[in-house]
């Protein structure tokens, strides 16, 4: 596979972050399994719905009686903020994004921000120049308010950003944001089908720059057939 966008040039990059640059999706499923169980609900059914949303939408969805939505939302922040084990970096993330101009990039992601820094400090990952986290917008993933203010504090061209995410959830708010999506499948347990191209990671992906400084994607990344 060549490069997945071959002719075309980007003014920003904008990266989701758990399952796109780094994984916290261990620590994270521990404080969710243990919040979910006081709550009695069905463990396993009920993890795969938490990724890529705000952990306010995730409960305010479930419809649970007698509950503080905002006590529930702080207890789970604080349970992962306290949980930072296993969090590590996408392989060839780091040197994918130190090969970026820095005012061309962002972290667009659905966690607090707090918590954020905390797991890409504890992934070892430089913190971006610029981030959206999901208190700096009021309508969280799968809506495009988070990819578009990335956008507008970057002054670029939402069409002429290139959107990396590896949820449903993620995808779909590039998609209603109008902007192409590169799909990051390293930890992905089972396929996704998706029409947007799709790549096991950063390794053989390389960054350049046209006359007017748009950022190019270059290079011979490793598709999920060829990690397989």
């Amino acid at each position: 596979m060549t490069s997945p966008f071959p002719d075309h040039s980007f003014d920003a990059f904008l990266f989701d972050m758990d399952g796109t640059i780094l994984s916290s999706i261990a620590a994270a499923e521990r404080a969710w399994a243990t919040w979910a169980t006081r709550h009695g609900l069905d463990v396993p059914s009920f993890l795969p719905t938490i990724h890529g949303v705000r952990a306010s939408e995730t409960i305010r969805a479930l419809d649970l009686p007698g509950i503080d939505l905002q006590a529930e939302v702080d207890w789970l922040t604080q349970a992962e903020m306290d949980d930072v084990e296993g969090i590590e970096p996408i392989a060839g993330a780091a040197d994918f994004l130190a090969a970026l101009p820095a005012d061309r990039w962002a972290i667009v992601t659905s966690a607090p921000r707090a918590l954020a820094i905390r797991r890409i400090e504890a992934a070892g990952l430089p913190l971006p120049p610029m981030m959206v986290a999901g208190d700096d917008v009021t309508n969280g993933k799968p809506a495009p308010d988070c990819f578009l203010l990335a956008a507008e504090r970057l002054g670029a061209r939402p069409r002429n950003c290139l959107v990396f995410e590896d949820s449903p959830a993620g995808i779909r708010a590039a998609e209603a944001a109008g902007m192409p999506v590169l799909v990051i499948s390293a930890f992905h347990s089972h396929p996704m089908a998706t029409s947007h191209p799709k790549v096991s990671g950063y390794d053989g992906l390389t960054v350049g720059s046209d006359a007017m400084r748009r950022i190019i994607l270059s290079g011979t990344p490793r598709t999920v057939a060829e990690e397989a």
